[in-house]
């Protein structure tokens, strides 16, 4: 047996870890702060909070992003370190599935069990007459006790385009690493600042179609069970995405600056990962939000 060791290399301490925390907790508090706000329609501090917290995240990432690339090519890291955040990066992508899969998991009870059993299912015969006796049980919820009345969101549309374009970028980010195992940085360059407009793209059409729900269909926050699932998984993933979107930026100014060779390039790999992560996500959205 070698007795030889691969060197692993041990950073100094970093204050980056609670600057993180502390930004997560504004944002936790200002998110809830702005929802409380928004329902009962007054003036608060929790938008203010939430942009607050979203400021401190991003001061971290670039902190934490940069001591990292300059460690990196300074030659401090080994392959061992390559495999640490490789399994990081898989725990990461697999925790942000679970986040998912809860809300998800809120959706699919609604329609497959609270609805009908609202209905009358399951031997309640009569609940819907005593709670709700104009109840119609079926999905989508369009209309609430209170007698508002909203509409469902089709498919066709902006969310077909969102789709669309959600696939397009997948394609284009594959060929973007395959330029950069080939050492073709033409190809690299140009298909990952496609994907990086497809992914703005995605973004404005988001927008615009959150502003028609707003303004033309009645669809919003508060609009019953419906209402609050689709924004609720829509919108994280929009935050997810515009995530993805700043991380593929920074990859794409490292790779201007001739960062990343066939042989290392975890920062690019990593990125490429989430963004794949991100396209299967609106694809199960597409489905079970949109279409069913």
């Amino acid at each position: 047996m070698s007795n030889e060791y691969e060197k692993y290399y041990v950073p100094e301490q970093s204050p980056w870890p609670i600057v993180g925390a502390v930004g997560l907790f504004l944002i936790a508090i200002g998110a809830g702060a702005f929802v409380r706000d928004h329902a009962n329609e007054v003036d608060g501090y929790g938008g203010f909070i939430l942009l607050a917290g979203i400021a401190v995240i991003i001061y971290m990432l670039f902190g934490w992003f940069r001591n990292i690339i300059n460690e990196s090519m300074s030659g401090l890291y080994s392959a061992q370190m390559d495999r640490s955040f490789k399994q990081g990066m898989s725990w990461f992508i697999f925790s942000e599935v679970m986040f998912f899969m809860a809300f998800f998991g809120a959706l699919f009870y609604a329609r497959m069990f609270s609805v009908p059993w609202l209905g009358g299912a399951s031997n309640n015969a009569m609940t819907h007459e005593l709670l709700w006796n104009s109840f119609n049980a079926v999905w989508p919820l369009v209309e609430t006790p209170d007698g508002t009345k909203t509409e469902a969101m089709g498919w066709q549309g902006l969310p077909l385009y969102n789709t669309i374009i959600l696939l397009i970028s997948s394609v284009t980010i594959h060929f973007a690493h395959v330029g950069l195992e080939e050492n073709k940085r033409n190809q690299l360059k140009t298909m990952l600042g496609v994907t990086i407009l497809l992914g703005i793209g995605f973004l404005f059409l988001q927008v615009e179609e959150y502003v028609h729900a707003y303004q033309e269909m009645g669809l919003r926050l508060d609009s019953g069970i419906y209402g609050n699932t689709f924004f609720l998984l829509t919108g994280f993933h929009g935050m997810h995405v515009t995530l993805g979107t700043l991380m593929l930026i920074v990859i794409f100014f490292r790779v201007l600056k001739g960062h990343f060779t066939p042989q290392n390039h975890f920062g690019f790999q990593a990125t490429s990962w989430y963004w794949h992560f991100v396209d299967v996500v609106w694809l199960c959205l597409f489905v079970f939000v949109y279409i069913l």
